[in-house]
């Protein structure tokens, strides 16, 4: 765990004190609920394999993911028939002949629906502990806006193992570039571990402010002075991630025993500016 220096402890404090949303001025703009039985692919794709920690375990297995009962449950399993690379003609993966030792399910809402980056995104979620999994809801650029890491990323919650508490942080090639701590990109908060809870992050034009369960809990300033720096590239348009993943060099080793682990996602919300939806409107 990293220590943060007192001055920008208090600067953040500050911050939280006086950085909250005010509800008579935000309205709820766009909702998910997971109503029906399918995934509304008009939104949301499935998350691709990749060779990052993040997702090298993603599969398009459908038995990973499901819609019921107004949910969204993202699953991750221990691979029940994986298959050695070098049995693979040409070396082609394939859903029916994975190589992974673990399978989880994410999705993505990339090229889809983008967030502007203004009012207040809440994600309502059940998360499911086990030794190694790490499921995680997050922000990121598309390339018009920058790509990673120049247009930054914004984790509303990532949580590791059965872990009691959630880590929200926000990246940006200037944090990334030695300067994690001026000022800190990152805050923790405890959770109710058996139960649902709400994550969310608001936009302010000075600074951006997480909260859990409706309580502030960390505040990343812009910093004026290093604007050159681009240390604050956050206001633009984002697309979400929400995703089950195991193992990787943070979380550590996955424990099969443990296996299967579920993540459960009841609702996603944006709420925007009345101002701000009126002149949208307005140009209709």
């Amino acid at each position: 765990m990293k220590h943060f220096a007192s001055t920008l402890l208090a600067a953040s404090a500050l911050l939280l004190a006086g950085a909250c949303c005010n509800p008579d001025k935000l309205t709820l703009a766009w909702e998910e609920n997971f109503d029906g039985t399918t995934l509304d692919e008009s939104v949301w794709s499935r998350t691709s394999r990749g060779r990052a920690d993040w997702n090298d375990t993603q599969s398009q297995a459908p038995g990973l993911l499901e819609v019921r009962d107004g949910l969204l449950i993202l699953k991750g399993l221990k691979n029940p028939h994986p298959v050695k690379p070098e049995d693979l003609p040409d070396g082609r993966i394939s859903v029916e002949a994975d190589t992974a030792e673990y399978l989880t399910a994410g999705v993505v809402t990339a090229d889809k629906h983008l967030f502007p980056a203004e009012g207040r995104v809440e994600i309502r979620a059940k998360l499911v502990g086990a030794q190694g999994a790490w499921p995680a809801i997050w922000l990121l650029p598309d390339a018009r806006n920058g790509g990673w890491p120049k247009g930054g990323e914004i984790d509303i919650m990532e949580r590791l193992n059965h872990d009691g508490f959630v880590y929200q942080t926000v990246h940006s090639s200037y944090s990334l570039s030695g300067h994690e701590n001026e000022p800190p990109h990152y805050g923790t908060h405890a959770i109710n571990p058996d139960d649902f809870n709400v994550y969310a992050v608001s936009f302010y034009t000075d600074s951006l402010v997480f909260s859990v369960n409706g309580s502030r809990t960390f505040a990343y300033p812009r910093v004026k002075a290093l604007e050159a720096q681009e240390q604050y590239p956050f206001m633009h348009p984002w697309y979400l991630l929400i995703d089950m993943q195991l193992g990787g060099s943070w979380v550590g080793r996955v424990d099969s025993q443990q296996l299967p682990v579920e993540m459960y996602i009841d609702w996603v919300r944006h709420y925007r500016p009345k101002a701000s939806l009126k002149k949208v409107k307005g140009k209709r």
